[in-house]
């Protein structure tokens, strides 16, 4: 495994060749510094604001799209998958809109594209930690491509673009991604790996050093996954804000929206998704989708 600080970049009002040149070679880029440390205490306080609401009114689906609940730490209540977070606050709504994201729409070219605030999850908010009540301490392979065709429609470039709030290195774990992926063929993009179930290393991937307010972007088609902190408690804490780049015709939720088949599948307990059965029914979703 490798770390590519030394490929990171300091984030500017506009891009840059070498920006735009590192990222349609690569399929992702590290932006360092994207936001002040004030800001990342900001979005922190503003996000805790919003989960309580959520906690308070029992939600557990926004838009079709289930939250995912579990424990913090000291046993208390924590949604650690929250989708279309912008909903419930204006100040993350504003955010959405700060010239420094709409910068980035320039590395979907030559497609047109758009922040997606009410389309595919929204906002989401990922909370990673390690505690006996965690429902979420990491994710598998996958890339976000297929989602695409349970929706119904054709696969269109899209980029992942984390904001993180937290410190964390490349010992701790977090984001890993396997450099030029983004442009391989339909059989490596389906087939390539179990998608969510294999967590292993890949002698080809690469992850970061992050600090609080540092920005990830990613290309859709990417192979990524999130690996697991060594640590646990406090110090295994992980959250990322992460804000969907879209193309194509605007595809609105809207609150009688229907669940997707991918989140179902997410649901399933890990033996069953193994299955051979589990894994048939996947591939015959993802032909037949159109």
């Amino acid at each position: 495994m490798n770390t590519y600080t030394q490929k990171s970049f300091l984030s500017t009002a506009q891009l840059t060749d070498a920006t735009i040149k590192f990222f349609h070679q690569y399929g992702f880029i590290h932006f360092k510094k994207f936001i002040e440390k004030e800001t990342v205490a900001e979005l922190v306080n503003e996000i805790e604001k919003v989960q309580s609401y959520l906690v308070q009114n029992d939600i557990k689906k926004i838009n079709g799209i289930p939250l995912k609940h579990g424990n913090d730490i000291d046993g208390k209540p924590l949604i650690q998958r929250m989708a279309f977070a912008s909903h419930y606050s204006d100040k993350l709504k504003t955010f959405l809109k700060d010239e420094r994201l709409q910068a980035l729409l320039p590395l979907l070219h030559p497609y047109t594209g758009r922040i997606g605030e009410n389309e595919k999850d929204g906002l989401v908010i990922n909370h990673y930690v390690n505690a006996p009540g965690s429902k979420f301490t990491q994710i598998g392979w996958h890339t976000d491509s297929p989602r695409d065709l349970f929706l119904g429609s054709k696969i269109l470039p899209m980029l992942n673009v984390g904001l993180h709030l937290d410190d964390c290195p490349f010992s701790n774990g977090g984001l890993r991604v396997i450099p030029g992926t983004h442009t391989q063929n339909l059989f490596s993009l389906f087939l390539k790996k179990k998608y969510y179930v294999d967590t292993n290393a890949d002698k080809k991937e690469v992850g970061f050093d992050i600090e609080a307010g540092d920005l990830t972007v990613h290309d859709g088609r990417l192979w990524h996954r999130v690996q697991q902190s060594p640590n646990v408690g406090q110090a295994s804490r992980r959250r990322v804000m992460y804000i969907p780049f879209v193309t194509g015709t605007f595809k609105p939720k809207h609150a009688k929206s229907a669940t997707p088949f991918y989140h179902k599948v997410a649901q399933l307990k890990p033996k069953l998704i193994q299955s051979k059965y589990a894994v048939l029914n996947f591939l015959k979703k993802i032909a037949f989708a159109k």
